[in-house]
């Protein structure tokens, strides 16, 4: 079975603390390295790969009815953001024959690129543009959408809101009222 232990630290040690009941007549026992902590007791046991080296010699422990109480001494005054040495975190290995998502996604996206060219590109930006922008600007859109004729699509709402939008025809042409 496996101890419970908690820890703190000051400036020039860490204080380890196993919770045992009557570690004395279990026969305990502490094995400090400049690496690693190891308390036994009979089928007992807590190991330690610690985040920093410690001084093994200057380190001491004792005990009392409830716990051990093992002080480390830090060879540096460097504060440990863990007691315990984490494993350095592996880049994952692409398996053979998997897809690889990031090919995948680049290739899309040039698709649509490509895709996107003519009226239908347009269409398909500005429901891009629609969908991920904010509820002022949606009202913007379609504020200046409908009050134009569809010759006007701002997105700027402190602008469109202020007042009327007018038809803006594009150059070259004229705009005329359906029932004139």
């Amino acid at each position: 079975m496996s101890i419970r232990h908690d820890w703190y630290q000051s400036e020039t040690s860490v204080v380890v603390t196993v919770l045992l009941k009557n570690a004395a007549e279990k026969n305990y026992s502490v094995e400090i390295t400049e690496q690693t902590l190891d308390v036994t007791a009979e089928g007992y046991s807590l190991h330690l790969d610690l985040s920093h080296p410690v001084n093994a010699e200057a380190s001491t422990h004792k005990v009392t009815p409830s716990k051990i109480e093992i002080t480390l001494k830090k060879i540096t005054g460097e504060r440990w953001n863990n007691l315990q040495k984490e494993e350095p975190v592996k880049p994952a290995v692409q398996p053979k024959g998997a897809p690889n998502w990031d090919q995948i996604a680049k290739e899309t996206e040039a698709k649509e690129a490509e895709e996107a060219k003519g009226e239908d590109g347009l269409n398909r930006l500005f429901q891009q543009i629609y969908g991920n922008s904010s509820d002022e600007v949606r009202k913007a859109m379609n504020k200046s959408f409908s009050e134009s004729g569809g010759t006007v699509l701002s997105t700027n709402w402190s602008e469109v809101g202020a007042q009327k939008v007018d038809v803006k025809p594009p150059d070259g042409t004229e705009f005329k009222k359906w029932d004139d």
